[in-house]
């Protein structure tokens, strides 16, 4: 499952060293974690039990250009905007999250048979994403480096490449029939016998986030980090009943991430 991921930004990083002798920069690396809420069709949307039962955990590993420092010379680089406002994050990362539907159509009080096939149903999905971020920092970089408890708040914007692989599943016995599985995603939707899906698969998505640095040391930061992330498919999650039929789940499958990381500069 790994194996792309991992030669993908094997390939970024040995870029990077030719490169760094051309234009002049330096590297961080550190180590983000921490919770995930995962907003797909199970469930009810807009609904704060479902935000809060349909939540997992993330971690990974990021790379950063510092354009404002350049190692092999141990100098600053030229002071321009760019250098001191922007730094290129690079990122591999695992999320995963356990799924089952909440709100008010599995909170009525009734033994009806598909109100007992949605509380029995169940899923979960995990997500490998390999990407990059470009981040702006509003305040100077400069300024934030060489002060020992500063902050440095930043905004980004960037674009990964996600692995997924879903599962879907009924307490009740195997999906697919009449006596375990809620109607509608018996139904054939997005040219798959159901709609519901265990099938893996690859999927670009679009990430921005909001957070902030905080200067621990010359050479070290924590930082903390909101993230939305949204994915262009709608089967990430494992369930996608036919969206011009059951219109209120034809939005894609989109997730936020609070992290906390560590990071470290290569000095």
């Amino acid at each position: 499952m790994f194996q792309k991921p991992l030669i993908a930004i094997l390939v970024l990083f040995g870029l990077y060293n030719p490169a760094q002798a051309q234009f002049g920069f330096s590297h961080e690396v550190g180590i983000i974690s921490g919770p995930v809420a995962f907003q797909s069709d199970y469930g009810e949307r807009h609904d704060l039990e479902t935000n809060a039962g349909n939540t997992g955990y993330g971690i990974g590993i990021i790379h950063y250009l510092n354009f404002s420092y350049q190692a092999t010379c141990n100098c600053y680089t030229a002071d321009t905007y760019f250098n001191d406002h922007f730094k290129l994050r690079s990122e591999l990362s695992y999320n995963k999250t356990e799924l089952q539907h909440f709100g008010r159509w599995v909170n009525k009080n009734s033994n009806s048979l598909g109100v007992q096939q949605l509380k029995a149903m169940r899923g979960s999905t995990e997500v490998t994403d390999i990407g990059m971020q470009l981040e702006w920092y509003p305040l100077s970089v400069r300024d934030f480096t060489a002060t020992i408890g500063s902050f440095g708040p930043f905004l980004s914007l960037g674009g990964h490449y996600s692995y997924y692989n879903p599962d879907a599943y009924s307490l009740l016995g195997p999906l697919g029939i009449p006596q375990t599985t809620f109607p509608k995603y018996l139904e054939p939707s997005d040219g798959r016998e159901h709609g519901y899906s265990g099938e893996d698969g690859n999927v670009w998505s679009v990430v921005g986030s909001i957070g902030t640095r905080y200067k621990l040391s010359p050479l070290s930061d924590l930082m903390v980090d909101l993230r939305w992330q949204y994915y262009f498919s709608n089967w990430v999650d494992g369930l996608n009943p036919n969206p011009e039929k059951y219109t209120e789940n034809r939005a894609n499958d989109w997730l936020v991430w609070f992290n906390v990381g560590y990071i470290y500069y290569l000095d």
